[in-house]
């Protein structure tokens, strides 16, 4: 079949709640994941990739429109604004839905106008799921962002609710293989969003495919630590509480390595591999122990900045255009993600001057620098999760908690397990300084200050409408 001269592709599958860690490319041998270790094979995995937000629905915002949370105002995960039940009801007893991206820019947007035809098939939790947002033409959508694997309900291409029972993983994976049968010869090149509900909890044993939940009925789980709860919140589960949670996690993160694989053999069948960018990441990241922890940036309280929390895995493959078996360490940001597409895929970024993403495009398509390394000159990250903020560069991470703290100073090289906080340490102070000025002037540049999250009353419990500028405190729970 002779190639295509219209522009490539786009196949973006992001997982809910997977840690950077939870792969079997990244080191955990007892987690099945051909599929994943497949896309790092034959393209390059992002070995510090961070998250916007350690939660959901700002940081699958900041992911869509390369802007913070303190600029697009989405600061906790969306609690009312969803789609609840048949008679529209919206979660926490809110009497309409609510869209909480209207008026932003997302890259779907822009791809649209460039001809793209959008599809989302999974996860949105960005408020209204019964509309189609954001460009898209296709749109199948969980009413809520998740919950049960088997009772829950969705917008199927259509205004109705409909109830399923499917295996809602399966039902997600069906509609991308069906989108691309149907769209991979259109003249116009399409961008599919496949946004699974896995590997979030719950993981009830009754809900899951019985032959994967025994995949790892008898493991010990080696790879995962087992820590003393943490102080501000942890896990300190019996043996057996252990073994169950972490078999439920990896069975959801298998079954979905399964429709991974069947939606890549679909574009092989169809002939477009080659025409074809993948994209795989999640939406933040999960610690399993780590610390001593059950959960992700709200999984203690202060909320935290872990790297378990904050990185999130973050693999890219197009085959003659990325080269293949490449672990890239660079430091980059889900922020970074709108410019880097439409750089790979030659289209101006109207919003270049407002965001403050970097593309990474040219080392991810280019390969190796002279020296044999693999490098994006981006030396810091930023995180925020309402009044909790961090900076990150190569050597050392700063958290910041608005007003009063505790804050926490790392060096990562030294102390990659973030056991020692040094904040107090003296022989630290300029470092502390320097970074703490670095923070405070980054997000001043990027922040809208009617939606600046650092005083705002987040506490991880969720967000029930949109940032009000006279009461902001009736904004979260």
């Amino acid at each position: 079949m002779a190639k295509s001269k219209k522009k490539p592709n786009v196949l973006i599958i992001m997982s809910d709640d997977q840690g950077p860690w939870a792969m079997g490319c990244a080191g955990t041998a007892e987690l099945y994941t051909p599929a994943l270790d497949r896309l790092a094979a034959e393209g390059m995995r992002f070995s510090n990739c961070f998250c916007a937000s350690p939660v959901c629905s700002p940081a699958r915002a900041s992911f869509l429109t390369g802007q913070i949370p303190s600029s697009h105002g989405i600061h906790d995960w969306i609690k009312s604004g969803n789609i609840d039940v048949e008679d529209g009801v919206t979660w926490c007893g809110k009497d309409r839905p609510i869209e909480y991206l209207a008026g932003l820019t997302a890259f779907t947007d822009l791809l649209a106008d460039n001809g793209y035809l959008c599809g989302l098939s999974g996860k949105w939790h960005l408020g209204d799921s019964g509309r189609r947002q954001k460009s898209h033409d296709y749109w199948c959508a969980h009413s809520l962002g998740g919950d049960s694997y088997t009772d829950y309900f969705i917008f199927d291409n259509d205004d109705a609710l409909e109830h399923q029972s499917q295996y809602v993983t399966d039902l997600f994976t069906d509609r991308a293989v069906t989108f691309v049968n149907d769209h991979a010869h259109d003249a116009d090149p399409f961008c599919l969003s496949v946004h699974y509900t896995a590997p979030h909890a719950p993981w009830r044993e009754h809900e899951q495919p019985a032959e994967i939940w025994q995949h790892s009925a008898d493991q010990d789980f080696p790879s995962l630590p087992v820590l003393p709860p943490h102080p501000w919140g942890g896990w300190d589960p019996s043996a057996e509480q252990r073994r169950e949670t972490i078999q439920g996690y990896f069975t959801t993160i298998t079954a979905m390595d399964k429709g991974i694989a069947r939606i890549l053999d679909t574009l092989e069948t169809q002939g477009i591999t080659e025409e074809t960018l993948v994209f795989f990441t999640s939406d933040n990241g999960f610690s399993m122990g780590h610390h001593g922890i059950l959960g992700k940036g709200n999984g203690t309280h202060p909320m935290n900045m872990y790297e378990e929390a904050v990185k999130v895995p973050f693999l890219a493959r197009c085959p003659g255009r990325i080269p293949a078996g490449v672990v890239n360490e660079s430091l980059v940001s889900h922020y970074d993600f709108l410019p880097t597409l439409l750089e790979l895929l030659d289209m101006d970024n109207p919003l270049a001057q407002d965001l403050p993403g970097r593309s990474f495009a040219t080392p991810l398509v280019d390969g190796k620098h002279q020296d044999g390394s693999i490098v994006v000159e981006n030396p810091r990250v930023f995180d925020e999760y309402g009044p909790v903020r961090m900076i990150r560069d190569t050597d050392w991470k700063y958290v910041h908690r608005y007003p009063e703290g505790p804050h926490e100073l790392y060096h990562l090289r030294r102390d990659p397990g973030e056991t020692t906080n040094l904040v107090e340490d003296e022989a630290h102070t300029d470092t502390l300084d320097g970074l703490r000025t670095d923070l405070g002037e980054w997000f001043a540049r990027f922040e809208n200050p009617a939606r600046d999250g650092s005083w705002l009353p987040v506490t991880g419990k969720g967000q029930v409408q949109m940032v009000m500028p006279d009461d902001n405190s009736e904004s979260f729970v």
